[in-house]
């Protein structure tokens, strides 16, 4: 089973040099390239520079690399896109996705920059319209990566007030993984932008993680510890994980469709849980 870990994304500003190089270090599964709100409109082309040099000479190892292109409103989106295409960026993220109509745009527009190209597509959703039409965006291209909330740019839209339990937003994030899911593509939660606070990222993340998401977006190093190990499998269950399916496939063995460990039934849909948790923890091994 082929599996990458998506539990943690952290934004690297373009623009920053010495960021772009310490990332090679950091306990991230993934890495957004920020061309984006990170960077100031002064800094755009140099940022992507930056990006382009640093996925093209820096080693990161197993981890997913995305690029977050600025909007398809703005005048350097196929800038940035041509760049991505042609860098070795796994994936190219792109913010405000409201149809499947800008999915569509983006990959006419990467197969005439580079045809046949193998990045994959990812879609911000932090808009009514994405939430709305996620599952549409999800299933446009057979590129799709993933879904990345923008939480905050969507609260905004929605003109909610920040709680800590995010019940403005439960509605819209529930849609999102269930679009996703029925996609068969990862499902990234937004950030959370108080960074020193560790015990309100880790209620947040273990919310995201009950929701169903695979991952959470964030902001600072500091906040990747907690987010890692709210999104990890329980390695105390792999012992247990083991025994379900040595015993399942005994069961199977003897022409049954069920079996009992430690007085408890063992389905097939358990067996797929356990063998897909197994093959994560070896992916997040392999990240080191």
């Amino acid at each position: 089973m082929n599996i990458r870990p998506y539990r943690s994304l952290l934004y690297i500003p373009g623009a920053n040099n010495r960021a772009l190089e310490k990332a090679q270090s950091l306990s991230a599964d993934a890495i957004i390239f920020d061309l984006e709100d990170a960077v100031a409109v002064s800094e755009k082309n140099i940022a992507r520079e930056h990006v382009y040099g640093a996925l093209n000479s820096i080693n990161y190892n197993e981890r997913s690399l995305l690029v977050r292109i600025n909007g398809l409103e703005t005048n350097w989106w196929e800038e940035d896109l041509s760049m991505a295409v042609k860098s070795k960026a796994h994936s190219v993220l792109i913010p405000k996705v409201n149809s499947g109509n800008d999915i569509r745009k983006i990959e006419q527009a990467m197969e005439s920059m580079l045809p046949n190209n193998k990045t994959n597509i990812w879609a911000m959703i932090e808009t009514p319209d994405g939430v709305l039409n996620s599952r549409d965006i999800s299933k446009t291209s057979r590129k799709m990566g993933g879904l990345v909330m923008g939480t905050n740019d969507l609260q905004k839209e929605l003109n909610t007030r920040f709680v800590e339990n995010r019940f403005p937003l439960l509605t819209s994030l529930s849609m999102c993984v269930l679009a996703a899911k029925s996609a068969g593509i990862a499902c990234i939660d937004g950030v959370y932008n108080a960074f020193k606070d560790d015990k309100g990222l880790l209620l947040e993340a273990e919310q995201g993680k009950d929701l169903g998401f695979d991952g959470k977006t964030v902001i600072h190093p500091q906040q990747l510890l907690t987010v890692n190990s709210a999104f990890s499998p329980s390695y105390e269950e792999k012992e247990l994980y083991l025994r379900q399916i040595e015993a399942f496939d005994l069961a199977i063995k003897e022409g049954k469709g069920v079996a009992v460990l430690d007085g408890k039934i063992i389905e097939n849909l358990h067996i797929e849980t356990a063998r897909k948790n197994l093959a994560l923890m070896d992916a997040i091994q392999r990240l080191g």
